[in-house]
């Protein structure tokens, strides 16, 4: 892989100078640079709020993994909802 040298850094840079002019750079300049650091900001926000929560910066916010119980529980919660609603259905059109 190929570095980027002297020579073609000069020829990056002129072409800039003459797609944007003398005139807009420090402003396309000025841009770039709160862009860049609203971003910082907006992940150190966001790596200090994962360290709030107590997890690891690195690893994604999942949460834990239900029980036993607890399957059983939400599996019988959508059954008695899914005889009301067919007992509803079946009252509705006798």
């Amino acid at each position: 892989m190929a570095g980027i040298g002297a020579p073609e850094l000069l020829i990056v840079l002129v072409v800039i100078l003459v797609l944007f002019g003398g005139a807009k750079l420090p402003k396309l300049a000025r841009s770039l640079g709160e862009a860049r650091r609203e971003f910082e900001s907006a992940n150190d926000e966001a790596e200090r709020a994962s360290l709030r929560r107590g997890s690891d910066p690195a690893s994604p916010a999942t949460p834990p993994a239900p029980t036993a119980a607890e399957r059983e529980a939400e599996l019988a919660r959508r059954e008695a909802e899914l005889a009301r609603r067919e007992a509803e259905a079946r009252h509705q059109n006798p």
